[in-house]
């Protein structure tokens, strides 16, 4: 590790924590800005889906090779490419003329965001090393968690102020400054050393074929509502779990010849680790799915202001703030029992949601929502900081980077899929009409959706190991396997 000032230091942490924010504000702003960016590009409902699912989409794919490629040419010239791209992508978003635009910039967003996100961790223990890294994160930690409860109001803030005539862009503009910042920053402190890590050719077939199932998997789920569901969505459909399956056989053969394969498959030879991964499909496609519906209702169905739908989702904000809290301290002792507390919260404000939208009707208030909405928060920020060491307890210490790295994948995959599903569900639902009690309706259906979902989740959590993996917590980067010539290491 380089002999790296105190201030430098932290001035570094400042450029990373900059990086991030950026990928945060980005994954939700669609909740905010959606029903501005609907009317003033005369977007159809899909189009709203695929500028929220093509960022996640991309991110999922991306992922794949996204670390890799940090091990390979040095974590601070990628993490910089890729702020660069970003921010380039994000001035594209609010340049953006029409709904296709601004998908074909959300993708290369998410595709940039990959490279950029998987540098951070490896760049802070870079920075700080092994005896003050808890130092690090102790600030790094909150600034994320305050960020999500300020995220959405900021952007709700941009959206309703108009600056300058910007409308909605604002919210992809603001990247600018952040990006600058990160840059600069990121220039002057971040070390420039390279891994370690042996150069490796990465599996580019392997990543087009992940890439080519994945929006096989998604594509129809989208387009089916609008085309009435043709043959051609199911037939996506069958060929997507082919393509997949093609995808899988084609990584044990890779690593049989000893070549770098794009995931290490060994790590589903253990049930415990395959049912997270089912636990993360479900979970995170219902809790996004949702997260969609909710921000759509408020601003769609009872015609709330960009900032009061944002303020009346904070309660949402502020329970998964200080649910993280406490399953950060409490993770170690209960283990995945408090994923089936997380979840239970989570049914209970669900329940408790659908409660108030029956008694209530078209005329809910803020106050109304509050209570089921910050109960659901605090169980979700339960299972945010447990869940992947959880997945984990199983794994042998060589296989962690690269399960780790394929949950991370899959968790994106899942939110594009429950944009898919939930919003397809939501449209559906609230009709062609426009008025507040379609709303009403779609958002009924889709809480009794995510009650499901959660109850499915519930269940394969008794799959998953007790206890948690066995390390310093999910911000602590596994230790590297033994370096050894053959066969290679999976690239995530």
């Amino acid at each position: 590790m380089e002999n790296i000032s105190n201030g430098r230091r932290w001035l570094g942490l400042m450029a990373i924590l900059a990086a991030t924010l950026m990928n945060l504000l980005d994954s939700t702003v669609v909740n905010v800005a959606a029903p501005s960016i609907l009317a003033d590009l005369h977007g159809t409902y899909g189009d709203l889906q695929w500028i929220a699912a093509g960022y996640t989409l991309a991110l999922a794919v991306g992922l794949l090779v996204g670390g890799r490629l940090g091990d390979m040419f040095g974590r601070r010239r990628v993490l910089l490419i890729g702020v660069v791209g970003f921010v380039a992508a994000s001035a594209l978003c609010a340049a953006a003329w029409s709904p296709e635009s601004l998908i074909g910039s959300r993708v290369v967003q998410g595709l940039f965001g990959a490279v950029m996100i998987p540098q951070g961790f490896g760049l802070i223990r870079d920075l700080f090393g092994p005896a003050d890294i808890g130092k690090a994160f102790g600030v790094f930690g909150p600034a994320i968690g305050l960020s999500t409860i300020l995220g959405p109001v900021v952007s709700g803030v941009l959206v309703d102020a108009d600056l300058f005539g910007t409308g909605w862009r604002m919210v992809f503009a603001i990247n600018l400054p952040l990006g600058l910042f990160a840059l600069i920053a990121g220039l002057r402190t971040l070390p420039a050393g390279i891994s370690p890590a042996r150069a490796r050719r990465l599996d580019t077939i392997g990543a087009l074929l992940a890439a080519a199932g994945m929006f096989l998997l998604v594509f129809p789920l989208m387009q089916g509502r609008e085309h009435g569901w043709p043959a051609w969505t199911w037939a996506m459909l069958a060929a997507s779990v082919v393509l997949l399956g093609v995808f899988a056989a084609y990584q044990r053969r890779r690593q049989a010849s000893g070549r770098t394969p794009l995931v290490e498959l060994s790590v589903f030879a253990k049930r415990s680790y395959t049912s997270g991964t089912l636990f993360v499909l479900v979970f995170f496609g219902g809790l996004v799915g949702f997260s969609l519906a909710v921000g759509l209702f408020l601003q769609l169905g009872l015609h709330y202001s960009p900032v009061r739908a944002s303020v009346t989702m904070a309660a949402w904000a502020v329970g998964a703030f200080l649910g993280s809290g406490f399953s950060a301290g409490a993770m170690a002792k209960l283990g995945r029992r408090i994923l089936h507390l997380g979840l239970a919260l989570m049914t209970v404000g669900l329940v408790l949601l659908y409660a108030m939208f029956s008694a209530y009707g078209t005329g809910i208030g803020g106050w109304s929502l509050a209570l089921p909405l910050f109960a659901y928060g605090l169980g979700m920020g339960m299972i945010f900081v447990p869940l992947f060491d959880v997945i984990m307890g199983d794994i042998a210490d060589h296989e962690v980077g690269s399960a780790s790295g394929i949950l991370e994948s899959i968790q994106q995959l899942g939110s594009s899929l429950g944009v898919a599903a939930l919003g397809t569900v939501f449209f559906t639902a609230a009709g062609v009409t426009g008025q507040a009690a379609g709303f009403l309706h779609a958002s009924q259906r889709v809480t009794l959706v995510t009650i499901a979902l959660t109850a499915v989740a519930f269940g394969l959590a008794f799959l998953l190991p007790r206890k948690v993996r066995g390390h310093a917590g999910p911000q602590q980067e596994p230790a590297p396997a033994a370096v050894t010539p053959e066969p290679e290491p999976a690239l995530v």
